[in-house]
Protein backbone atom coordinates (compact mmCIF):
# COMPACT_ATOMS: atom_id res chain seq x y z
CA UNK A 1 0.00 0.00 0.00
CA UNK A 2 1.43 3.46 -1.15
CA UNK A 3 2.34 5.27 1.87
CA UNK A 4 2.55 2.97 4.41
CA UNK A 5 6.42 3.72 5.18
CA UNK A 6 5.53 6.92 5.71
CA UNK A 7 2.89 6.18 8.22
CA UNK A 8 4.70 4.12 9.63
CA UNK A 9 7.48 6.97 10.66
CA UNK A 10 4.85 9.46 11.60
CA UNK A 11 3.19 6.71 13.56
CA UNK A 12 6.88 5.82 15.37
CA UNK A 13 7.16 9.83 15.99
CA UNK A 14 4.00 10.55 17.64
CA UNK A 15 4.26 7.24 19.84
CA UNK A 16 8.12 8.51 20.95
CA UNK A 17 6.35 12.06 22.17
CA UNK A 18 2.99 10.64 23.33
CA UNK A 19 5.64 8.65 25.20
CA UNK A 20 7.84 11.41 26.63
CA UNK A 21 4.69 13.29 27.40
CA UNK A 22 3.45 10.13 29.72
CA UNK A 23 0.38 10.28 27.05
CA UNK A 24 0.68 7.04 24.69
CA UNK A 25 -2.38 5.22 26.07
CA UNK A 26 -4.32 9.19 26.29
CA UNK A 27 -3.00 9.30 21.74
CA UNK A 28 -3.82 5.35 21.63
CA UNK A 29 -7.50 5.53 22.23
CA UNK A 30 -7.38 9.14 20.12
CA UNK A 31 -5.92 6.86 16.99
CA UNK A 32 -8.52 4.14 17.37
CA UNK A 33 -11.50 7.56 17.71
CA UNK A 34 -9.62 8.90 14.15
CA UNK A 35 -9.68 5.34 12.24
CA UNK A 36 -13.29 4.73 13.44
CA UNK A 37 -14.58 7.81 12.27
CA UNK A 38 -12.55 8.24 9.54
CA UNK A 39 -14.09 4.01 8.41
CA UNK A 40 -17.36 5.44 9.17
CA UNK A 41 -17.40 8.19 7.18
CA UNK A 42 -17.25 8.35 3.37
CA UNK A 43 -17.36 12.16 2.57
CA UNK A 44 -14.33 12.44 5.44
CA UNK A 45 -12.28 9.93 3.30
CA UNK A 46 -13.48 11.53 -0.28
CA UNK A 47 -11.88 14.71 1.50
CA UNK A 48 -8.76 12.99 2.93
CA UNK A 49 -8.29 11.86 -0.58
CA UNK A 50 -9.12 14.57 -3.00
CA UNK A 51 -6.62 16.53 -4.49
CA UNK A 52 -9.12 19.80 -5.08
CA UNK A 53 -9.49 20.57 -0.97
CA UNK A 54 -6.80 22.65 0.37
CA UNK A 55 -4.85 21.22 3.01
CA UNK A 56 -5.73 23.81 5.37
CA UNK A 57 -9.01 23.75 4.95
CA UNK A 58 -8.80 19.42 5.99
CA UNK A 59 -7.06 20.91 8.92
CA UNK A 60 -10.18 22.95 9.88
CA UNK A 61 -12.75 19.93 9.72
CA UNK A 62 -10.30 17.70 11.32
CA UNK A 63 -10.12 20.12 13.82
CA UNK A 64 -13.66 20.33 14.02
CA UNK A 65 -14.43 17.05 14.23
CA UNK A 66 -11.93 15.69 16.73
CA UNK A 67 -11.41 19.05 18.67
CA UNK A 68 -13.20 18.14 21.58
CA UNK A 69 -12.24 14.34 21.29
CA UNK A 70 -8.65 13.83 21.56
CA UNK A 71 -5.58 15.65 22.99
CA UNK A 72 -3.11 18.04 22.04
CA UNK A 73 -0.71 15.88 20.82
CA UNK A 74 -3.47 14.34 17.99
CA UNK A 75 -4.49 17.77 17.01
CA UNK A 76 -0.19 18.35 16.41
CA UNK A 77 -0.82 15.41 14.11
CA UNK A 78 -2.64 17.82 12.13
CA UNK A 79 -0.34 20.58 12.05
CA UNK A 80 2.11 18.54 10.42
CA UNK A 81 0.15 16.85 8.02
CA UNK A 82 -1.18 20.03 6.92
CA UNK A 83 2.74 21.45 6.95
CA UNK A 84 3.91 18.42 4.90
CA UNK A 85 0.91 18.01 2.56
CA UNK A 86 0.31 14.48 3.84
CA UNK A 87 -3.35 14.09 5.40
CA UNK A 88 -4.28 11.60 3.11
CA UNK A 89 -1.95 9.93 5.75
CA UNK A 90 -3.80 10.51 8.65
CA UNK A 91 -5.91 6.87 8.81
CA UNK A 92 -3.01 4.64 8.06
CA UNK A 93 -0.77 6.96 10.77
CA UNK A 94 -3.70 6.38 13.22
CA UNK A 95 -3.54 2.64 12.65
CA UNK A 96 0.41 1.92 12.42
CA UNK A 97 0.26 3.90 16.07
CA UNK A 98 -2.47 1.46 16.83
CA UNK A 99 -0.16 -1.48 16.13
CA UNK A 100 3.07 -0.45 17.29
CA UNK A 101 1.26 0.57 21.01
CA UNK A 102 0.13 -3.00 21.21
CA UNK A 103 3.11 -4.44 20.54
CA UNK A 104 5.36 -1.76 22.57
CA UNK A 105 2.61 -2.60 25.60
CA UNK A 106 2.75 -6.65 24.48
CA UNK A 107 -0.69 -6.63 23.76
CA UNK A 108 -2.12 -8.96 21.15
CA UNK A 109 -5.29 -8.71 19.12
CA UNK A 110 -7.52 -12.10 18.62
CA UNK A 111 -9.39 -12.56 15.32
CA UNK A 112 -12.37 -14.70 16.33
CA UNK A 113 -13.95 -16.00 13.40
CA UNK A 114 -17.89 -16.78 14.41
CA UNK A 115 -21.22 -17.87 12.46
CA UNK A 116 -22.75 -16.13 14.89
CA UNK A 117 -22.22 -12.64 16.80
CA UNK A 118 -20.12 -13.14 20.09
CA UNK A 119 -22.25 -12.23 23.07
CA UNK A 120 -20.40 -10.42 25.95
CA UNK A 121 -20.40 -13.56 28.44
CA UNK A 122 -18.71 -15.88 25.51
CA UNK A 123 -16.50 -13.14 24.65
CA UNK A 124 -14.97 -12.94 28.56
CA UNK A 125 -14.86 -16.23 27.96
CA UNK A 126 -12.43 -16.81 25.12
CA UNK A 127 -10.56 -13.68 26.17
CA UNK A 128 -9.28 -15.30 29.65
CA UNK A 129 -8.60 -18.47 27.40
CA UNK A 130 -6.52 -16.36 25.56
CA UNK A 131 -4.48 -15.35 28.49
CA UNK A 132 -4.12 -18.35 29.84
CA UNK A 133 -3.03 -19.68 26.72
CA UNK A 134 -0.46 -17.43 25.60
CA UNK A 135 0.01 -15.41 28.40
CA UNK A 136 0.03 -11.99 27.25
CA UNK A 137 -3.08 -9.07 27.40
CA UNK A 138 -5.22 -9.40 24.73
CA UNK A 139 -8.51 -7.68 23.06
CA UNK A 140 -10.77 -9.20 20.58
CA UNK A 141 -12.00 -8.57 17.03
CA UNK A 142 -14.68 -10.90 16.30
CA UNK A 143 -15.84 -11.40 12.57
CA UNK A 144 -18.80 -13.23 11.54
CA UNK A 145 -18.89 -15.51 8.60
CA UNK A 146 -21.83 -17.17 8.30
CA UNK A 147 -19.78 -20.26 6.16
CA UNK A 148 -18.06 -21.78 9.36
CA UNK A 149 -21.27 -22.84 9.62
CA UNK A 150 -20.72 -23.03 13.65
CA UNK A 151 -17.84 -23.41 16.21
CA UNK A 152 -15.29 -20.57 15.68
CA UNK A 153 -11.71 -20.17 14.67
CA UNK A 154 -9.29 -18.30 16.48
CA UNK A 155 -6.09 -16.19 15.45
CA UNK A 156 -3.59 -14.89 17.71
CA UNK A 157 -0.06 -13.51 15.62
CA UNK A 158 0.79 -16.02 13.50
CA UNK A 159 -1.77 -18.68 15.79
CA UNK A 160 -4.42 -20.14 14.60
CA UNK A 161 -6.95 -23.28 15.95
CA UNK A 162 -9.47 -23.48 13.89
CA UNK A 163 -12.53 -25.15 15.67
CA UNK A 164 -15.37 -24.90 13.46
CA UNK A 165 -17.98 -27.32 11.88
CA UNK A 166 -16.64 -26.39 8.06
CA UNK A 167 -13.07 -27.26 9.30
CA UNK A 168 -14.35 -30.76 10.51
CA UNK A 169 -16.05 -31.77 7.23
CA UNK A 170 -13.62 -30.97 5.10
CA UNK A 171 -11.15 -33.06 7.36
CA UNK A 172 -14.10 -36.10 7.52
CA UNK A 173 -14.08 -35.26 3.33
CA UNK A 174 -10.43 -35.42 2.91
CA UNK A 175 -10.32 -38.63 5.09
CA UNK A 176 -13.10 -40.31 3.24
CA UNK A 177 -10.91 -39.09 0.15
CA UNK A 178 -7.31 -40.49 1.25
CA UNK A 179 -9.44 -43.94 2.35
CA UNK A 180 -9.70 -46.79 -0.65
CA UNK A 181 -12.58 -47.84 -0.04
CA UNK A 182 -14.58 -49.30 -2.22
CA UNK A 183 -18.17 -49.71 -2.52
CA UNK A 184 -19.39 -52.89 -2.84
CA UNK A 185 -22.63 -53.31 -4.89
Amino acid sequence: MKGTRAALRYARAILNLAKEAGLETDVNKDMQLIVATISESSDLQIMLKSPVIKASDKKRVLKAVFADNVNSISLGLFNVLEENKRMVLLAPIASQYTIIYDHLKSMHVAIVTTAVPLTKEIEEQVLNKIVELTGNKTSIENKVDPSILGGFIIRVGDLQYDASIANNFNELRREFDDSHYIPQI
